[in-house]
């Protein structure tokens, strides 16, 4: 983390989250199924330089929206694993406070299936998604909620957030790593020692 996290205090009851690169690890889905299309091409995880993956890969538009439409639709049904350390964090903070995750995603059912199954210990009443269809419609979910920190990996989320009040917090991946002046969560350990201050 840098120093400046250690000045940051998040209230439980203004905090949120994105979904795909911040709680499930959707990207390490996806190349395993690019590979299994394309055996010779050897995608990996940091290839994953571009939130527009056709900036990423030699690979048919076509190929990339199938595979993501697979993801969006059926991730309860597929092998997407939570990223480390999410669970037991999650799991915790909701024993003092629901959980609301704010995605881009235009369906919130599957991807809601997918999180109940992930945090067993969390009750489906205690977790609330909002699925908005479009990146740049977050910002009013948030607003809504009162929401005063947002973790999210997408970098122009980042900045339409931090122009509205909203202190993005950027959970560091391949694709987010350009210039910005945004306190970064690498890990779900840092999360958690922004909510109990514990070392």
């Amino acid at each position: 983390m840098t120093e400046r996290m250690e000045f940051i205090r998040l209230d439980p009851r203004q905090l949120a989250f994105d979904i795909d690169g911040v709680v499930a690890d959707i990207m390490t889905t996806f190349i395993d199924m690019a590979n299994a299309r394309l055996p010779k091409a050897n995608f990996k995880y940091d290839d994953i330089v571009d939130f527009e993956l056709s900036r990423c890969f030699n690979l048919d538009r076509a190929i990339i929206w199938e595979i993501l439409e697979v993801l969006l639709d059926r991730p309860q049904d597929l092998p997407i694993a939570p990223l480390p350390h999410a669970v037991p964090v999650l799991t915790r903070l909701a024993q003092a406070h629901p959980l609301l995750f704010v995605t881009a995603r235009d369906k919130a059912e599957p991807i809601f299936t997918w999180l109940t199954n992930t945090l067993p210990e969390v009750p489906p009443a205690d977790i609330k998604v909002i699925a908005t269809g479009d990146p740049d419609l977050k910002l009013a979910y948030l607003q809504d909620h009162n929401i005063t920190h947002f973790v999210e990996d997408r970098l122009e989320t980042c900045f339409q957030l931090a122009r509205h009040g909203i202190q993005p917090l950027l959970f560091d991946q391949p694709w987010n790593r350009r210039p910005h002046s945004f306190p970064v969560v690498y890990t779900w350990q840092d999360v958690a020692r922004l909510l109990w201050q514990e070392t």
